[in-house]
Parts: C-alpha cells; structure tokens; sequence
C-alpha cells in the first residue's frame, strides 16, 4: 500500500431539519391548539484515532464528506428524525490543521480519541414552543440552522520513542532490520527508504520500544534536494535522536572521517532550519560501519574530536550486528529512567498544582 502522510479534505456537516407550524385538528376537538415539532439534528463529522491504521491514504482520494440534513418536524407532536454522523477513522499520530489558517485544531495521539470535525446544525423550533396564554394559535417556527463547513489539512508524524537521523545509504534500514522486526527495502543506491518505517526492538520479554526510520537527509534538503525534509515531521514525537554516520569510504582517496564529519553538520543545520525544537532533542551519535575500518576506536576518537561531540556517542555495524545490542539495551535504560522520572514528577505533590505547559493554572 502506497504510503501517504498528507491529505487535505472538506468537511459539511448537515443543516438541522425546519420546525413546523400545525395544528390539531381533530373530529370533535374545536380547540386543539399548536402541535408543530421540532426539525431534527444535521448529522455531524467526527474523526477517530485508530491503532490499525498507519496512512492517510483513503484521504487522499475522498476529499469530501458531506453529513446528511436533519429532518423537518412534522405536525401531531413529531419531532423530525436526526441525521447519521459520519465517522472519519485515522492514525494515530495525526495532526489535524485548519487549511486556510495554518491553526492546529486537533491532535489524535491516543487510540479511540474522538473529536467533532464539523457540527451538525440543530434543528428548528415548532411552533409548539411559542403557545401561551396571550398566543394560543402561534404560526411562528424556525428554520434549522446550517451545519459547520471546513477545510481540513492533515498531517501524520508517526509515534515512536526512537528516531534514526542520517545521510542516505548511512545504514539506518540495515539497523532497524537488525534490532527489530521491520523490513524495509535496503540497497546500494541513495533513497532506497521513501516513507518511514517503524520498528519494534524488544530487549527483554517485558521491555521494547519503538524505532522510526525516516527516508535521508541531504545538504539543502530544506531548499528542496533530495526528498526534501518535510519527513522530519515523523521525528518530532520521538525522546531521542539516533544520527548515524557512515565512516567507512571504499574510495582510498576519500578521507572518510572527514566526510562523516561534514555530513554530520549538513544534517544539524537542517534540522535547525526545519525546527529548533527538534534540533534540541537529545541526541546520540552513531559511528556504523566499523567492521570495515582497521582501527574503528581511532576513527571513533576522530570524529569525536572533530565535532567537538561529548554526549553519548556508539560504534556498531549495523551489517553484522556488533555493538547493536549495547546500544538498544542503552537506549531502553535511558528510555526507562525518562519514564520513571515522569513518573516522579506527577506524583510528586510539589506539582500538583502546576498545570500543563501552555495551560494557564486558573484554566478548568
């Protein structure tokens, strides 16, 4: 199935039914008085985050969806029939946006959340609602009124707990071939990987996490090279970066730790170019390929040095799997701390009272 992360649609929700004006006119019943009822409900538009869905796919396609109108009321007391809604099911993940003012409406984080897209208009009064004791016979009613209409933009940032970050042909599908059980297509030509494929590593019977593997980033990727850098969106739910350089060159004339090195800031100016936030991550640097290099610890001191690197820095090949399972069982330690430290922080009664970033403590 082709993969799509970008969809833009509409969305009419329906116009509630008339009100009615009757009366009750009945054999033997002089005075029956109003019995117009109300028009019933538009049908409304709601999208549903579901686990089982990984693309936006069939939105690309159906752009429009339209709800049915309510009913008009009917006389003898009868209210007209509400409309069906119409449910949009989407992956968990996506991010819904108002296309025509670039405003974050909604975002689907959690399986079977639901959130109203459009509302269906409510249906009009009969003229039942307006008898009293100065206007027995009322003839006003009111008209349903028109349901909300929009145009949508989605988007899709994948959930996952680890990003991997590099240059094509850096080993990043290899890797996530290695540590779980994804298969992407893997080959000796740049942009092998065009969608982001997910992982799941397991590193003990009761501990795993989820791995993204985005398509490569390329110098300029932010002017448009390459596949563009608009896939960095996948990684911005992700707690930690994996950037993967490839430091083994089969060219003699090529110094490839300096080209590494290069590499390594190209991809860091990108990523502060596309997003700050994301380029402020946590971050660890991983040197693939070392069973090429005669002294990989060298290379590895190099590189470092080089960049002026002092976080976390690993040397794997990602080819035969040496030094994988150190660094998933490093990652799934550092993911465990960030849990159990969140953790301590809600429970802590000191915060209690802090409401949420961006949620004013006053806010209900």
């Amino acid at each position: 199935m082709k993969f799509v992360d970008e969809a833009t649609i509409e969305v009419v929700a329906g116009k509630g039914g008339n009100g009615v004006a009757s009366f009750r006119r009945e054999k033997f019943i002089p005075k029956g008085g109003p019995d117009g009822g109300d028009g019933g409900r538009g049908g409304s538009i709601l999208a549903v985050a579901d686990r089982n869905i990984n693309t936006l796919i069939d939105y690309r396609y159906a752009r429009l969806h339209r709800a049915k109108n309510g009913e008009n009321g009917h006389g003898s007391d009868r209210y007209g029939a509400g409309a069906d809604d119409i449910v949009l099911r989407m992956p968990v993940g996506t991010t819904i946006l108002d296309a025509d003012t670039g405003d974050q409406l909604f975002d689907l984080d959690h399986h079977d959340q639901s959130v109203v897209l459009a509302q269906g208009g409510a249906g009009g009064l009969g003229n039942l609602h307006f008898k009293s004791s100065t206007n027995r016979a009322p003839r006003q009613f009111t008209a349903g009124r028109e349901g909300e209409q929009r145009r949508l933009k989605l988007e899709l940032k994948v959930l996952a707990d680890v990003g991997l970050l590099g240059m094509p042909n850096a080993g990043k599908s290899t890797f996530i071939t290695r540590v779980s059980n994804a298969r992407p297509k893997i080959a000796d030509y740049p942009f092998t990987t065009l969608h982001p494929n997910l992982g799941v590593v397991r590193t003990s019977p009761s501990h795993s996490f989820v791995v993204a593997d985005i398509p490569g980033l390329i110098e300029g990727a932010s002017e448009g090279a390459g596949l563009g850098h608009l896939f960095l969106r996948h990684l911005s739910r992700t707690r930690v970066l994996l950037h993967m350089l490839d430091v083994y060159s089969p060219d003699p004339e090529i110094d490839a730790c300096a080209q590494a090195v290069r590499d390594a800031r190209a991809i860091v100016r990108e990523l502060e170019r596309y997003s700050p936030e994301l380029a402020a991550k946590p971050r660890w640097l991983v040197l693939n390929k070392l069973d090429m290099l005669a002294d990989p610890a060298a290379v590895q001191a190099r590189v470092c040095e080089d960049l002026g690197w002092t976080g976390p820095v690993f040397g794997i090949s990602a080819l035969t799997g040496d030094g994988t399972q150190a660094l998933t069982g490093a990652l799934q330690a550092w993911l465990d701390e960030q849990m159990r430290s969140a953790h301590a922080h809600d429970a802590d009664p000191r915060f209690a009272d802090r409401a949420p970033p961006g949620v004013s403590p006053e806010a209900d």
